[in-house]
């Protein structure tokens, strides 16, 4: 199974889901929200498998900053759009295989098991 890790790589999380992945000898690609911009065309899927709740991060700063009628009236659609225009709301790491989301955030326990192997 081929996986590809969402993220943004100067974050902290994201770094020790690399080193995670590394030490556990699993390939991935990587896609960097920075230099690539989020996937529009995935959003959907993922907030349709996640919920948005799941998918957008509403602890960070990017959430925060948004309107407060924007935050109170979220919808999976208003999420889509908005994670397009704001990737660093997406949680990270976001971890897809055969276009499915397997994994959400970083816990060594969580990815062991998703992507069987020993911890």
């Amino acid at each position: 199974m081929r996986i590809t890790i969402y993220g943004i790589r100067a974050c902290d999380t994201m770094k020790k889901a690399f080193t995670w992945l590394d030490q556990h000898g699993i390939e991935y690609d990587f896609h960097d929200y920075k230099k690539a911009g989020a996937p529009a065309e995935r959003l959907p899927a993922w907030i349709a498998q996640q919920g948005w709740e799941q998918v957008i991060n509403r602890r960070g700063t990017t959430w925060r900053k948004l309107p407060e009628s924007t935050r109170e009236n979220m919808t999976a659609e208003a999420a889509a759009s908005v994670a397009a225009d704001n990737p660093s709301m997406i949680r990270r790491p976001l971890v897809e295989a055969d276009g499915k989301v397997l994994l959400l955030g970083f816990d060594a326990a969580a990815w062991a098991q998703a992507l069987g192997v020993e911890q």
